[in-house]
């Protein structure tokens, strides 16, 4: 038998109306949106069922919302007794992953995400960050180019490696304008500008992680039930006290999530199953590898579907 991994997915995949088939089919569902409206102090759940969409997409919305569905969802699929081998997230999606593993408890897990895109959206005044995806580049080239860049006075980074041919980078504005003008030179077929409020997973959001250090100083990380393959290095992690760590260093650090998938695939994974809104990640593995298996556990249907 191979093995099974649980995937979360991160900013960008959430839409309206999401988990609320969920909540009106499940009671566990249904406690976990109570339980974040709670922590919060207001109707998250409500935002993420019915919107408005400008007021979802505000990072410090999104980021409470998808956790909320994320782990709704995985109640839900748990009830079938369905246990994984691995847990991995994709930026955001890593708070779903520690949820998963019983490092944090949710309740924490919301507040801290709630936190976290408060601190990221005041890290960088608006419009000073950018953000853009490089699709047809190198790892390597891309990464020299945006070295160039960046020794020549306007920040450029790395943010997320997805798989082969799509790669997010991040900084100052012109940094990224430079990337899309010059993205040809790193064999970039396209390089599209995206729609975000900061330069996220760059040094520029050196202020947010240190905000954010703070407060994970105070949540609870209990040690993992199971591996939790970390975005900045790629590798499984057991030690709650080593993953409250990489949490501050992820907020400036590119999401490895090729060499996540690969590092996975490597320890017998043939069967990940994304929990939460959306199917970006499925699409992002079937580039990894295509021969792998990957469910998608979206909706309340697909929770009760999948886990036949």
């Amino acid at each position: 038998m191979g093995k099974i991994a649980f995937v979360f997915p991160g900013q960008g995949a959430q839409a309206v109306g999401m988990g609320k088939d969920a909540y009106e089919s499940s009671p566990v569902a249904k406690a976990t949106y109570d339980r974040a409206d709670e922590a919060l102090g207001y109707s998250i759940s409500k935002l993420s069922f019915e919107g408005p969409e400008e007021e979802l997409r505000q990072t410090a919305n999104t980021q409470p919302a998808l956790l909320a569905t994320s782990v709704a969802l995985l109640e839900m699929y748990k009830e079938r007794g369905l246990k994984p081998d691995y847990v991995a997230g994709h930026s955001l999606g890593e708070y779903s992953a520690l949820v998963a593993a019983g490092v944090l408890e949710f309740s924490d897990a919301v507040k801290l995400v709630r936190a976290r895109g408060l601190y990221m959206e005041q890290a960088v005044p608006g419009g000073q960050g950018a953000m853009a995806a490089v699709l047809g580049a190198e790892r390597a080239a891309l990464q020299a180019l945006c070295t160039d860049i960046t020794a020549a006075g306007t920040i450029v980074e790395l943010a997320n490696v997805n798989c082969p041919g799509q790669i997010v980078v991040s900084g100052s504005a012109d940094g990224v304008a430079a990337v899309v003008e010059r993205g040809k030179e790193a064999g970039a077929k396209r390089v599209i500008p995206l729609d975000v409020s900061g330069p996220f997973h760059s040094s520029l959001m050196q202020p947010a992680a240190d905000k954010l250090a703070e407060a994970l100083a105070q949540a609870e990380f209990r040690d993992a039930a199971v591996p939790v393959v970390a975005n900045v290095h790629a590798k499984p992690v057991i030690s709650g006290a080593e993953l409250r760590e990489l949490l501050v260093k992820q907020v400036v650090s590119p999401v490895q999530w090729e060499d996540t998938i690969a590092y996975l695939i490597e320890q017998g994974v043939d069967t990940f199953v994304e929990i939460g809104s959306g199917t970006v990640l499925a699409g992002l593995i079937k580039k990894i590898d295509k021969s792998v298996r990957i469910v998608s556990v979206n909706s309340a249907e697909a929770a009760s579907a999948a886990a036949e």
